[in-house]
């Protein structure tokens, strides 16, 4: 799409927030007291998201009576899970194109284990009675370029041409689509997050916020060959004692990066920063006027690609396109503001909805996500198999965070599952490089990438990517 500045799109941003619309709420929980000094547990989980809420919650369900303690640097949805625009996808391989791409002969597979995981997170918000605004309708996917169209299959069954697709969600901008019912929920993430932790401490989790990790080896024969990790903590450092560790720390470094042994971690992943506005909630003639059912999730289908959904409270959220790396696999808090991006991002949204024209954004926010070459989650070990971790969800991590969590228990349990049996889980794929040359070769690939979007051709170096299975069409 276009940048095309206007009076509407300028005007729409005056007075939007810096603050994620899904943490600016009273309803966020109090924060938990944090590690105490000397803790002896069978399983500490290192980071308060997805990844490791589900860890903690799967643990004590699948063996009651575990003693865990899960640590958060920050607070509980602080970062990526309360950033983003709670889009829980069944797909653990980033869309079926990427997923056949890399492994054809387990991609089926992998669909199923998907739709099985999606299934049972539906499952536990509702036996917990989790308040998150579950809804399952389903990814509606919009061509919004002619050279797009094609990649629908057109006279297929379930294609859309612009008028269908307009009876769904209606923009001027859509020249065809496609909608999946099953494959997508919408959520507020950061509330489905505050229940997984309340769910995991009803079977007896403790959850510390305030407690950053510092370091982790594998301590004496003394504690049975545990896993000592210290901590920082607002009362000082504290050190806890573990039989097994899961690291699911996300974007953020952990401490294995730091010895020559797990060198590799600190390279499998960069952070990428995306961007996020919504919208003040719709009137009744508003989203009349868009004809869209609230259940269903939206994406366009260029590389820069925006997503967007009607949230619980009936505001859009507006997401996407531009994903910005920073020099260094840098993680700051002024990456956050960016009002170029944001005034791209009201633009676009002005010309896909015109007849929304006055409307004003409330909030803007930005997140930082881990990436990985492979575009999905990656597993890895240490420490004789007592530490696992996982990372690289590369913006999916809202539903992959299970199937992780899953697989991490089984690794730790040293358990043959189908899971642990996968060639995604078994191996891990090529690191990115050092700098500078994870800088100019990020840059050479987005501009290669606006280069697609705008002629709807690849250029040699996307060719060579897909050549060297590093290539992505989001």
């Amino acid at each position: 799409m276009e940048t095309t500045t206007t009076g509407w799109g300028r005007q729409a941003l005056e007075g939007a927030k810096l603050a994620p619309l899904w943490l600016d709420t009273e309803r966020r929980p109090a924060p938990r007291p944090a590690a105490q000094d000397g803790a002896q547990v069978d399983l500490l989980v290192v980071g308060g998201g997805f990844t490791g809420l589900w860890t903690a919650l799967r643990a004590v369900e699948r063996s009651p009576g575990t003693r865990v303690l899960l640590v958060e640097a920050d607070r509980l949805a602080e970062h990526a899970t309360g950033r983003n625009g709670g889009f829980c996808e069944a797909s653990l391989t980033h869309g079926e194109e990427n997923g056949r791409s890399r492994w054809p002969q387990e991609y089926e597979t992998l669909e199923r284990l998907g739709l099985e995981n999606l299934d049972e997170i539906q499952e536990t918000v509702e036996r917990y009675g989790i308040d998150c605004g579950f809804l399952r309708g389903g990814a509606l996917s919009v061509a919004t370029r002619p050279h797009e169209v094609e990649a629908f299959e057109p006279g297929t069954p379930g294609f859309l041409d612009a008028d269908a697709v307009r009876q769904h969600v209606d923009s001027p901008t859509y020249l065809a689509g496609r909608l999946d019912p099953d494959a997508c929920a919408v959520v507020d993430p950061a509330r489905l997050a505050w229940g997984l932790a309340e769910a995991a401490e009803s079977h007896g989790v403790t959850i510390s916020e305030h407690s950053r990790l510092e370091s982790i080896r594998r301590s004496s024969a003394a504690t049975r060959g545990g896993v000592a990790v210290r901590l920082s903590t607002p009362q000082g450092e504290a050190t806890v004692t573990a039989g097994r560790v899961v690291l699911a720390t996300n974007a953020f470094p952990n401490p294995l990066g730091r010895s020559w042994r797990h060198l590799r971690t600190r390279w499998e992943t960069v952070p990428v920063y995306d961007y996020v506005l919504a919208t003040e909630p719709l009137t009744d003639e508003q989203l009349a006027a868009i004809r869209w059912d609230p259940a269903v999730g939206v994406a366009d289908a260029g590389n820069q690609f925006h997503y967007y959904r009607i949230t619980p409270d009936r505001r859009i959220l507006w997401g996407g396109y531009d994903v910005i790396y920073h020099f260094g696999r840098s993680i700051q808090q002024e990456h956050l503001d960016r009002p170029r991006t944001y005034q791209k991002l009201a633009d676009h949204f002005a010309q896909t909805f015109p007849q929304l024209e006055g409307i004003r954004f409330t909030h803007r926010w930005a997140g930082v996500i881990d990436t990985s070459t492979q575009f999905c989650a990656l597993f890895g070990r240490a420490h004789g198999g007592r530490t696992v971790y996982a990372t690289g969800f590369t913006g999916l991590g809202v539903g992959a965070s299970r199937f992780a969590a899953e697989v991490m228990l089984d690794l730790l349990e040293r358990r043959r599952t189908e899971r642990t049996q996968l060639e995604m889980v078994r191996r891990r794929p090529l690191p990115f490089p050092p700098e500078p040359l994870a800088w100019i070769g990020i840059r050479i690939t987005t501009w290669a990438r606006v280069r697609e979007d705008r002629t709807g051709r690849k250029n040699l170096w996307l060719r060579a990517l897909d050549r060297l299975g590093l290539g992505f069409d989001s």
